[in-house]
C-alpha cells in the first residue's frame, strides 16, 4: 500500500513566527500515527532553525517511523546519527531560518554526497535524494547507489493547466524510469487535497507521498484526525 508521510515542519515554523512555546511535536506524531499516517518528517538546516535538535529528539521518541530531510552537509550528519531516522532525504539547503528547500542538483560542482551516504549506510540508515522530476536526475540518483528518489512537485502544482499537463507527463516518465531501475519513489512539495489525485493519476507507481502544510491547514478546520484520515483515503 502506498505510504503517507506527514511533514511536521509547519509547526516549528509557526512557533518561530509567533514566539509560541506550545508546539508539541510528540503529540502531533502520535495523533498522526493513530490517524493512519505511516511516517512523520522533519527538515533540518545548518542553522537548526526553525526545526531544532530537541524537536528531532522529541519526534523520534514518539514516532514509529521518522524521516529527516536535510542538505548533504557533514555538519548535520551528527544530528542524523543521533536520531537514527528510518530514512534520510538529501535536499538543497533552505534559506536561513526557513524550511523551504528545493531539489538537489547533483550536477553542481560543490555537491559531494558520497561520504555522507556511506556514513548513513554504515549506520543502517536508508537514504534517498530529492530531485527535479526528469530522467537525467533519475540516472544520476541511480548512479549514486542510493535506494530511493523523491521527486519535487512544488514547481508543477501552481502552473497553468496546459503547462502543468506537460510537466506531469515529464514526472510520469521519470517515475517509470525510476521504477525500471528498482528505486523506491516518493513525491513531495505543494501537494494537498485539490492536487493529489491529479498527480497520482500520472504516477501510480509512487511508493510514498509527503503532505505537510495542506494537512495542518485543513486540521485547523476539521481537526488533525479527520484531515489525515481524508488524506489517507486519497493516497490509497
Amino acid at each position: 500500500m502506498r505510504r503517507l508521510v506527514l511533514g511536521l515542519d509547519t509547526l516549528p515554523t509557526l512557533r518561530q513566527a509567533t514566539g509560541s512555546r506550545e508546539v508539541d511535536l510528540a503529540a502531533a506524531a502520535t495523533l498522526a500515527q493513530l490517524a493512519g499516517v505511516d511516517a512523520v518528517r522533519l527538515s533540518v538546516n545548518d542553522d537548526l532553525k526553525p526545526v531544532r535538535e530537541e524537536d528531532v529528539r522529541e519526534a523520534r521518541r514518539a514516532a514509529r517511523r521518522l524521516e529527516l530531510r536535510m542538505p548533504p552537509h557533514q555538519t548535520l550528519l551528527k544530528v542524523a546519527l543521533e536520531a537514527r531516522p528510518d530514512r534520510v532525504l538529501l535536499a538543497a539547503s533552505g534559506r536561513e531560518g526557513a524550511m523551504l528547500s528545493g531539489p538537489l542538483d547533483l550536477r553542481g560542482p560543490n555537491v559531494v554526497i558520497d561520504p555522507l551516504v556511506r556514513s548513513l549506510a554504515e549506520a543502517g540508515i536508508p537514504c534517498g535524494i530529492v530531485v527535479n522530476p526528469d530522467n537525467e536526475s533519475v540516472k544520476r540518483v541511480h548512479g549514486e547507489g542510493v535506494p530511493a528518489v523523491e521527486f519535487s512537485t512544488r514547481a508543477i502544482i501552481d502552473l497553468p493547466s496546459n503547462e502543468r499537463r506537460v510537466e506531469l507527463e515529464r514526472l510520469s516518465d521519470a517515475v517509470r524510469l525510476a521504477s525500471k531501475l528498482h528505486l523506491e519513489i516518493g513525491i513531495a512539495g505543494g501537494l494537498g487535497f485539490e492536487t493529489l489525485s491529479d498527480v497520482l493519476e500520472h504516477c501510480p507507481a509512487v511508493n510514498w507521498v509527503v503532505v505537510g502544510r495542506a494537512a495542518i491547514t485543513r486540521a485547523m478546520l476539521v481537526g488533525l484526525d479527520r484531515s489525515l484520515r481524508d488524506l489517507r483515503a486519497l493516497v490509497s
